[in-house]
């Protein structure tokens, strides 16, 4: 049977999610980082899935899900959060029919900023959204230390944080800060943390001044935005302290190349760089000096 390119169900989302995983390892074994992700269930897939049906596709070749692509959309922005094909099947122009359908869903939605995150080494890949019009801004690191390295490297936090829930958040105020750091907001996203069972929300206050916001899970922080560039740094720091308070053995957050300050506050406390990534897009948005995103799935 030829290879169909249809909408993901509900019951084809672990299976992809195996196959991302699969993937993934496959790849950053080949480059020398070894094995670097693992299984989990695929909450924000299906949160995705719910919220827009248009914007998950599966590549089925008689039963069998061998190809992924997902993407959504906030506003104006439409991110593609994962293309990824059977590394045994990566020759027969699947990638190329699962991109025509997640444009597709840029188009229909209305986006003008289209965007992705993708590993540094990833060149198939790179050549395929340059031929589609996103094109390389700047990298985005994964930093980590393990926390007993980290706590003892960690000051008084400078800013205040505040626990954040679906109860007590504002979505007005959190509006703009997304709108000041990345362009639009993602009011539903906040919703999705704020429910997840895993993330702790915090608002993040300098003085009487909410400046921003930040999500701790496991350890690892992100998403956090704040309204000016000059908090980041503080901000970052301030997560820092709060992370390195959990039972996590280690403490990480992707930094982009463009947040100086951020960087240097990774660097001051002792973490390292673990994996380049790469943002890509049709074109420049947002104020990546003040966010940090989560994942390269959520941004």
């Amino acid at each position: 049977m030829a290879i169909v390119c249809r909408p993901a169900r509900m019951d084809d989302l672990t299976r992809a999610d195996e196959l991302v995983v699969a993937s993934i390892n496959e790849l950053t074994e080949r480059r020398g980082f070894g094995k670097i992700a693992s299984s989990h269930p695929p909450n924000f897939q299906a949160f995705s899935l719910r919220d827009d049906t248009e914007g998950l596709w599966v590549a089925d070749d008689d039963g069998e899900v061998i190809g992924f692509a997902w993407s959504w959309v906030c506003g104006e922005l439409w991110f593609l959060a994962q293309l990824f094909v059977a590394p045994d099947r990566q020759s027969d122009g699947i990638g190329n029919q699962l991109i025509g359908k997640t444009f597709a869903h840029a188009e229909a939605r209305g986006a003008s900023i289209k965007a992705l995150i993708t590993f540094t080494f990833n060149n198939v890949s790179q050549g395929l959204y340059i031929r589609h019009g996103l094109f390389p801004r700047f990298p985005i690191y994964m930093v980590s230390a393990p926390r007993d390295r980290l706590a003892p490297l960690l000051a008084e936090p400078p800013l205040r944080l505040e626990s954040l829930t679906a109860k007590t958040a504002r979505f007005d105020d959190l509006a703009l800060i997304d709108i000041s750091a990345v362009g639009v907001s993602r009011e539903k996203h906040h919703r999705f943390l704020l429910g997840d069972g895993t993330s702790n929300g915090f608002t993040i206050h300098a003085g009487s001044e909410c400046v921003g916001y930040v999500y701790i899970s496991e350890g690892h922080v992100g998403p956090l935005a704040v309204r000016r560039p000059d908090l980041v740094g503080p901000a970052f720091a301030s997560a820092l302290s709060f992370a390195a308070r959990s039972n996590s053995p280690s403490i990480s957050a992707f930094v982009p190349g463009a947040s100086e300050s951020a960087l240097k506050a990774a660097m001051n406390h002792g973490m390292r760089l673990t994996l380049p990534m790469l943002l890509m897009s049709n074109r420049q948005f947002g104020d990546w000096a003040s966010y940090l995103p989560r994942n390269p799935g959520f941004m």
